[in-house]
């Protein structure tokens, strides 16, 4: 090292401290303590010598965007679909696919079962389309079922928006998490569950009930049947 970067190089050293501090900041302190010494000088020691601050990179933003729920004027304009757990009597655990119609609220179906991978939710949405006519759009959390090839790959090719709710967001699926609560209430904790069957026969009927004869404020104390008439 040459004579001359030594000089500049311990009248760095000194000005540095235990504080982070940038290379203009560092050329005041040494100036003001060897005012000899030129700004250039300082300037090419300072990075020759490896006294740049490490550059902090600015975390990278995932794709998360807000996506705030929007009520539609006609039915299968968007659909919510979510899950829900419980166990039988056995202990053994059990997972619910709610699928619910934004417009009138309605019920589309529940599907019960141990699992319920993203297979099982195309085939039970397949059946509910058959039934109830295709929607437009689906909205969902970032669950691993919903990001799986194979489902983006259905609704592709089914021409089916996927309006995925913003990560930590529940409320933008407001209408199906309100009503998995009064499913909760009504039907996965008031009941003990002997098996599958008994789960789906106990939550079928529920749902007859929800959708046909329980009159909702939201839809002018009407029920989705009549609200959909």
């Amino acid at each position: 090292m040459p004579g001359k970067d030594i000089v500049i190089k311990i009248a760095i050293e000194s000005v540095l401290g235990n504080s982070r501090k940038g290379r203009t900041k560092i050329t005041r302190l040494v100036q003001k303590k060897n005012p000899e010494l030129g700004t250039s000088q300082i300037r090419r020691v300072y990075e020759k010598y490896g006294f740049t601050l490490s550059r902090k990179f600015r975390k990278r933003i995932k794709d998360n965007p807000a996506n705030p729920i929007e009520i539609p004027f006609n039915k299968n304009e968007e659909w919510a679909i979510d899950f829900m757990s419980d166990a039988l009597l056995n202990g053994r655990r059990i997972r619910t696919l709610n699928v619910i119609d934004h417009y009138n609220r309605e019920c589309m179906g529940i599907k019960i079962a141990f699992n319920l991978p993203s297979q099982a939710v195309i085939n039970y949405l397949e059946e509910r389309i058959e039934l109830h006519g295709k929607p437009k759009a689906i909205r969902t959390d970032n669950g691993p079922e919903f990001r799986s090839k194979l489902f983006q790959k259905w609704l592709f090719d089914n021409n089916i928006t996927w309006n995925r709710i913003q990560k930590g967001k529940p409320q933008q699926n407001a209408i199906v998490e309100r009503f998995n609560k009064t499913y909760r209430e009504d039907v996965l904790d008031a009941n003990l569950f002997e098996n599958i069957e008994h789960t789906q026969a106990i939550t079928d009927e529920w749902l007859e009930e929800y959708n046909t004869e329980r009159p909702h404020e939201s839809l002018n104390y009407k029920t989705p049947t009549e609200y959909a008439a």
